[in-house]
């Protein structure tokens, strides 16, 4: 992988990060059409890298709200910022408990399979299309709806399952209203992402010889601005917009990648 498909990559990261369309998805099409040759390992590390970026930038984008959060915290009361981080605490079990047990084989799904990516965007459409179907309401997410959105983020993992289309989609189908639902879906994966870093800095897996640290960092600063410009301009897109119009893409684009794949 040379600078230019990093910078290409971080780009495509930033700006499908936000939408309900897979970014690691786009990813594993990115990096098949730009023929990345790396071996699922390092792939997934670049992945990783390039989430954290998001993260980052989603950090920037919701810092009143992180601040409020922080605020709110250290009043040590049981009050609704205590709370939404208790909920954020059990949305991320599932996915936690995915990772640990079964690490390996989510990483073997980081290897330019893009027929079975076809395929999860296809999956990731029929969850926005019945979503779209759905009444928008002003219920808050709940410690229940907390843990059964955590179950779809741990789906999410695989690459073509949009994480935030799945969990946005999963809260409303539970009758959470729209805005809350996405506020809480990007927000919750921070966490996560976070965590997955400190583990593979304690465990040596960010120490790999055969990473290309300079060329994932142009993919990092890539996927950090370009993160920043679609969250400030497209989170208002997904709560308003129609979510059938991101159904009809990963329906589209899942076809294509599907075709492609059992051509190869």
């Amino acid at each position: 992988m040379d600078a230019w498909e990093a910078i290409i990559l971080g780009i495509i990261q930033g700006f499908t990060e936000f939408l309900p369309v897979s970014s690691s998805g786009h990813l594993e099409i990115g990096k098949a059409i730009l023929g990345d040759t790396s071996v699922p390992e390092e792939s997934l590390l670049f992945t990783v890298i390039l989430h954290f970026a998001t993260a980052l930038s989603t950090l920037v984008v919701f810092r009143k709200d992180v601040w409020e959060i922080i605020s709110g915290l250290l009043k040590f009361k049981w009050n609704e910022e205590t709370q939404f981080t208790v909920k954020i605490i059990v949305s991320m079990l599932p996915a936690v408990i995915i990772g640990l047990l079964f690490e390996e084989q989510l990483e073997s799904f980081f290897g330019g399979n893009i027929a079975f990516v076809g395929a999860m965007l296809i999956v990731t459409a029929i969850l926005l299309w019945l979503a779209d179907r759905s009444k928008n309401t002003g219920k808050p997410v709940t410690f229940k709806d907390a843990f059964i959105i955590g179950i779809s983020q741990a789906i999410a993992m695989l690459p073509g399952i949009s994480r935030s289309g799945a969990t946005i989609s999963t809260s409303v189908l539970l009758g959470n209203d729209k805005s809350k639902a996405a506020r809480f879906s990007f927000l919750m994966v921070v966490p996560l992402i976070f965590g997955k870093i400190a583990k593979d800095i304690v465990s040596g897996d960010l120490a790999a010889e055969s990473a290309n640290f300079s060329t994932m960092g142009l993919g990092f600063i890539a996927a950090f601005v370009s993160g920043l410009i679609a969250c400030t301009w497209m989170i208002s897109l997904v709560k308003k917009s129609k979510l059938s119009y991101f159904a009809i893409y990963c329906v589209i684009v899942g076809v294509i990648a599907i075709a492609v794949g059992l051509y190869q």
